[in-house]
């Protein structure tokens, strides 16, 4: 199938998701030309503002492949990934994203994350959410046991 194809059956389901009270986003996963995870968005439905179509998605995919990356996988999403989003798309190591309509459209229907692009780069005490570090004796640690340990998966 072609890359057209696969966006139209996400374009597809986001429709379908906004008549069962999800909203207008939708994803699939293809690996190997094939669907293997799809997902709409359901912030609303699930009470989970990390409940993007992308990320459920990709959750899906990797509980199906049994596996945390998605190396040889392609994303197809009805819109531009957020900011969250497209952090669980590095952090999943899809090969590829396409996407149809992009963040200026989804702006106007009334999904505006600029904000959250705006807030990425300012250093954490000039963000709009109050962030502040607190240097502990023992802050390190998480990270020395990790590297200490001999049995570790790298990611």
């Amino acid at each position: 199938m072609s890359h057209e194809a696969f966006l139209q059956q996400a374009i597809a389901l986001a429709v379908e998701n906004t008549k069962i009270g999800g909203g207008p986003f939708a994803a699939i996963i293809c690996k190997d030309d094939k669907v293997i995870a799809s997902s709409g968005n359901a912030v609303i439905l699930n009470l989970d503002p990390t409940a993007h179509a992308e990320v459920l998605a990709i959750r899906n995919a990797c509980q199906i492949l049994q596996d945390f990356q998605l190396n040889d996988c392609v994303l197809y999403s009805s819109c531009e990934p957020c900011p969250m989003c497209l952090g669980a798309i590095y952090w999943a190591r899809l090969k590829a994203v396409y996407f149809a309509c992009n963040r200026a459209d989804a702006a106007i229907a009334g999904f505006d994350d600029s904000f959250i692009y705006d807030e990425v780069p300012k250093k954490p005490e000039k963000r709009q959410i109050a962030m502040q570090q607190i240097a502990l004796a023992n802050s390190l640690h998480p990270f020395t046991a990790w590297q200490a340990e001999e049995n570790k998966r790298l990611y």
